[in-house]
């Protein structure tokens, strides 16, 4: 299935059904007084959190969503039946947004998260409300509310524990298949990877994390170039970003250092906060490298990147990705406590 992220919906909650204004009138009762009905409610349009979806697709090609209006008031104290309310329901990480206010209106982070889009409207009086002491026989009744009515856009962020950036052929998607159950595609061409690919990294009994790997990213992504920039909000979530660097080209005029912190200032561009979560660089392809140049490769690359922590993997292989695993958990679980102890 492709992956849809992003759409843009219409919701029309159902009108309130007017009330009604009719009199009693049977044999031998001449003066029976009002009887007219209220009318029923309009239906509201609510959005549901579902795990077992992870893409937008449905609200590509539906793209107007209308629930039931109220039935109207009747004579002989009938009220209208109330609309039955409809439910939308979205991936876990949708965040729907009026398009013509710009607010937030949900954010459905976790499953079965139930959330109002669309109020129905009330349903009118009928003139049995109205009748007095000095108003025997009202004839006022009032019509329903109109539900309201929305502009959405739906935004799908993944919900992933850690994130993976890298130049495109990095070795990322490798990378995930090395330490998940994820099979993502894998080739020696660019952007590979066209859609964001999620894994869970089980470390041991109760213990796991989802990392995901977005398509890579070129210089100038946070002005829309190549296909990363479309993806950077799917890091949004994560507590911790690896970032792959490739370490192999055999081209002397390659500067893995200075491709490197190209990638941190797209990051910074598209978004600050992105940018200062905490980052760990993973130096990749060392398989690749002669064993008297590996050394003062990674060295230049470190001194350059000055990260705060660092590992040295081969992805293809599988060397020391076991150790990335559980340094990750390890500070999953911390940053886990700190979000504990702050609540």
């Amino acid at each position: 299935m492709k992956f849809f992220d992003e759409a843009r919906i219409e919701v029309l909650a159902g009108d309130g059904g007017n009330g009604c204004a009719s009199f009693r009138r049977e044999k031998y009762i001449p003066l029976g007084g009002p009887d007219g009905g209220d009318g029923g409610k309009g239906a509201s349009i609510w959005a549901i959190a579902d795990r077992n979806l992870n893409t937008l697709i449905d609200f590509r090609y539906t793209r107007v969503f209308r629930s039931q209006k109220g039935e109207h008031g009747r004579g002989s104290d009938c009220y209208g039946k109330g609309g039955e309310d409809m439910e939308l329901h979205m991936p876990v990480g949708t965040v729907i947004t009026d398009i013509d206010s710009g607010e937030v209106i949900a954010d459905l982070d976790k499953d079965g998260k139930r959330v109002l889009i669309a109020k129905g409207g009330n349903g009118g009086l009928g003139n049995i409300h109205f009748k007095s002491s000095t108003n025997r026989a009202p004839r006022q009744s009032t019509p329903g509310t109109p539900g309201e009515q929305r502009n959405l856009q739906l935004e799908l962020k993944v919900l992933a524990d850690v994130g993976l950036l890298g130049l495109p052929n990095a070795g990322k998607s490798t990378f995930i298949r090395a330490v998940s159950a994820a099979k993502p595609k894998v080739a020696d061409y660019p952007f590979t990877t066209l859609y964001p690919n999620l894994g869970v990294v089980r470390v041991g009994d109760n213990r796991s994390f989802v990392i995901a790997d977005i398509p890579g990213l070129i210089e100038g992504a946070a002005e829309g170039a190549g296909l990363g920039h479309r993806f950077l909000k799917h890091l949004q979530r994560t507590g911790l970003l690896l970032h792959l660097v490739d370490i192999s080209p055999f081209d002397p005029e390659a500067d893995p250092a200075k491709d490197a912190k190209a990638i941190l200032k797209e990051l910074r561009k598209y978004d600050d906060a992105l940018y200062r979560k905490p980052r760990w660089l993973l130096i990749n392809k060392i398989d690749l490298v002669p064993e008297d140049e590996c050394d003062a490769r990674i060295a230049a690359l470190v001194k350059s990147y000055k990260p705060k922590k660092h590992f040295v993997i081969s992805a293809i292989s599988g060397e020391g990705c076991r150790e990335v695993t559980y340094a990750v958990m390890d500070h999953l679980e911390q940053l886990r406590k700190h979000e504990k102890a702050d609540r």
